[in-house]
């Protein structure tokens, strides 16, 4: 080997890295393409989806730039591209299989080094509707608050440090929590994502509430001081500070994006080395040495009654809490069913007759019952030879939904009722939520029998599998309405007792619900039972579609 060989052949070992970027990003593009290829469906949902981005994103810059030389511009600027921030830091968390094109954990066996790693993935992440959604956010911030030739140069700077800080606290947070969320816990949480938004929805219509009474957008501007020295806005505040003078501030929130984008990459490395070198806890022994399992029946089932009855309610309530869409299904509707009336309640308008509504989000999980056992259901069939082996099934999961809710909707009612200081209308209330939510068990139960349809596994926002949408509208939307007729008697009897003023009467409402509820709790079971046991190879076919 010649002299002049000698340094070729030791930069040889240094190529393959010095060109991983592009080689990421043309994977990236490869891969995103490949996928589009696979059905005209998924062509049209990307699409559809870049479409609606961009037209959204198009009203962003476009309502940005409307802001320019509105004294309320950088409050507006400043929450949004920090909750913009947050959501970055956030979404990995409940979408982990959301670009899973980008997951480290494919990449262990391949010889990359930690910072060539780290840069390309930086890099590839920005391609994507996300990220290309954010940079317009970002620019349409930078264009509000830039006036004169600082704030354009602190804005040219700013826009790529805050995609730059944005894409790499994603990717940080998902690299380190990347085990978890490819775990059953995981697939949990992404499952749950829906409860975060529907409780979010109804946190920020709250908010925007409280906004208009308050006095509009000044009321922000302490919020939006604090915001502008966190990393996530510091780099855009900077631009409205260097727009009015405040030089030395707009280069300490510079600075401080700048540090901590540093640190954050730091982490990222940190955790992609640990990741990629360190065993996982599923190569490890399943269980610890001398670990044994207890025996005998403790707990719950302790108290319950040997039999059919004991076994379905056990079978029920382990899907509560290890299935992923029942256990979303149950703490949605846990969580929505008091937030609605609750939230009336502290905003002054609400009612007590509001907390009737934990009562029917929580009866809507009667419905469809064997649809949540998928191919499962099979075994329960082989058990089930006659009317009364089907009402017995019926009847335990009906107890199991009654279980968890009958003291939910008391405690709802009871504390909507202390909320508001209308401790009169409480019976009324309670006895009405008795009557709904056991004439809801009743249809449920018939519903199930007469239109079952299957729930898919893959996927946290498919709950029905194509082709069996209307067998679920008909299923949930006739089977409401039915138990709101089978419940208007004690409607009935509760508005009498209002509109006569008769509201000492109303404490009979109480057992007068429990009893006409648990009449029609039974008479629902008894009909759908034989019904049941009838239709089982029907059953079988369609919740075994997923």
């Amino acid at each position: 080997m010649s002299v002049l060989d000698a340094p070729v052949a030791a930069a040889a070992p240094a190529a393959p890295t010095s060109g991983l970027t592009p080689v990421f990003v043309r994977l990236k593009l490869t891969l995103l393409r490949n996928g589009l290829r696979q059905s005209s469906g998924r062509r049209a949902a990307f699409i559809a989806s870049l479409v609606v981005s961009l037209l959204l994103a198009a009203g962003q810059v476009l309502g940005l730039v409307l802001l320019r030389g509105n004294e309320h511009a950088g409050t507006v600027v400043v929450l949004l591209t920090g909750v913009v921030a947050l959501g970055w830091a956030v979404l990995p968390l409940f979408f982990p299989s959301g670009d899973d094109t980008l997951d480290p954990t494919r990449l262990v066996m391949l010889p990359l080094r930690p910072e060539p790693l780290v840069r390309a993935l930086l890099v590839s992440s920005m391609v994507g509707i996300g990220p290309l959604f954010t940079l317009c956010l970002v620019i349409g911030s930078a264009l509000a608050l830039a006036h004169g030739a600082a704030g354009a140069v602190f804005a040219v700077l700013a826009v790529p440090l805050t995609m730059l800080l944005c894409v790499a606290l994603s990717r940080a947070v998902a690299t380190a929590n990347v085990r978890l969320l490819n775990s059953r816990k995981g697939r949990d949480l992404a499952v749950l994502s829906g409860l975060v938004i529907a409780v979010g929805i109804q946190f920020v219509n709250f908010g925007a509430q409280r906004l208009g009474q308050a006095g509009g957008l000044s009321s922000l501007d302490p919020a939006a001081s604090v915001v502008r020295w966190l990393p996530g806005a510091s780099a855009v505040a900077s631009v409205d500070a260097a727009s009015e003078g405040a030089y030395g501030i707009a280069v300490a929130q510079l600075l401080i994006t700048v540090a901590a984008l540093v640190a954050l990459m730091w982490l990222w490395q940190r955790s992609l080395v640990k990741l990629m070198t360190a065993p996982d806890g599923s190569t490890l022994a399943a269980a610890e040495p001398g670990r044994e399992k207890e025996s005998g029946r403790g707990g719950l089932s302790g108290l319950l009654p040997e039999g059919r009855t004991a076994t379905v309610m056990q079978r029920s309530l382990r899907y509560v809490a290890r299935d992923p869409k029942t256990k979303a299904a149950w703490v949605t509707a846990l969580a929505v069913g008091a937030i609605v009336p609750l939230l009336n309640a502290v905003q002054g308008t609400g009612s007590v007759y509001f907390a009737c509504f934990a009562a029917g989000m929580l009866g809507m999980q009667m419905y469809n019952q064997f649809g949540q056992d998928t191919s499962a259901f099979w075994m329960v069939a082989l058990t089930i030879s006659s009317p009364r082996d089907a009402y017995v099934e019926l009847r335990a999961r009906a107890l199991v939904l009654l279980l968890l809710t009958l003291p939910f909707t008391l405690v709802v009612c009871v504390v909507t009722a202390a909320m508001i200081g209308d401790w009169r209308s409480l019976p009324g209330a309670l006895g009405l939520s008795f009557a709904l939510l056991s004439s809801m068990v009743a249809t449920g139960a018939v519903a199930s029998a007469l239109f079952p349809y299957s729930i898919p596994q893959e996927g946290a926002f498919k709950n029905v599998v194509p082709g069996q949408g209307g067998l679920a509208w008909i299923s949930i939307l006739g089977g409401m309405l039915a138990a709101a007729l089978l419940a208007s008697p004690v409607i009935a009897a509760t508005v009498w007792m209002h509109l006569s003023d008769h509201h000492d009467a109303l404490w009979f409402m109480v057992p007068g619900g429990l009893v006409y509820g648990a009449l029609i709790g039974w008479a629902g079971l008894k009909v759908a039972a034989p019904r049941t046991a009838a239709r089982l190879p029907e059953i079988l076919a369609a919740v075994s579609k997923g």
